[in-house]
């Protein structure tokens, strides 16, 4: 049997009142801080994958709209296209034009009149509307899918025609030369995210 002597004024356990629960405290500061770089890495990546699909949804508008102005070229001109409403465009004349506003049947469909004071039309139309604007392919019977299952533009772009005039020739024998100022509307997979181009066709 070993017998275990203790020296006076000593004691072989620590002393407890050394403990104060340090390392429970470096451990817990250390738990924070991972979890909050955690949430912290968390939250970037979710702003990215939204700023990618934003930017994603903005470029499919904006193809789209391209796609719209050049649908309205091929139906001003564009000989290897047919248009149903091709006469209308000559270059010189806008009797086919309104008189104001926009047409709304017709070939007057998406055509709007010449405003030499005030807003013009493009800042004043409708995009969203079938009421007085061109959906893609109404006079070239071209397709645009749209609107269907995936990622897909909500509803085909949408353009309108006016009439820019100017005058040639000197002033015995003006002349009338007509340009065509063709805006576009784009969408992306949602109704409201829309991008707007323009371009001035010339014949």
């Amino acid at each position: 049997m070993t017998t275990v002597q203790y020296i006076q004024g000593t004691n072989p356990r620590p002393n407890h009142r050394l403990q104060r629960g340090a390392s429970l405290i470096m451990v817990l500061l250390i738990l924070v801080v991972v979890s909050m770089l955690g949430v912290g890495g968390a939250q970037i990546a979710l702003m990215s994958e939204r700023g990618a699909r934003n930017d994603r949804d903005q470029q499919m508008a904006w193809q789209a709209a391209e796609a719209g102005l050049i649908d309205a070229e091929n139906d001003i001109w564009n000989p290897a296209v047919t248009s149903t409403r091709r006469a209308v465009f000559d270059g010189k004349s806008i009797a086919d034009f309104p008189s104001s506003g926009c047409g709304t049947s017709g070939n007057a469909l998406g055509l709007c009149a010449a405003v030499s004071t005030g807003k013009p039309a493009w800042l004043t139309a409708d995009f969203t509307s079938s009421a007085a604007t061109t959906a893609f392919g109404t006079f070239t019977s071209a397709s645009f899918e749209s609107g269907g299952a995936g990622i897909q533009p909500a509803q085909v772009p949408r353009y309108i025609i006016e009439p820019v005039i100017s005058q040639t020739g000197d002033a015995a024998n003006p002349e009338q030369e007509v340009l065509y100022r063709v805006t576009s509307m784009g969408f992306g997979p949602r109704a409201d995210i829309q991008s707007v181009v323009q371009m001035l066709f010339r014949i």
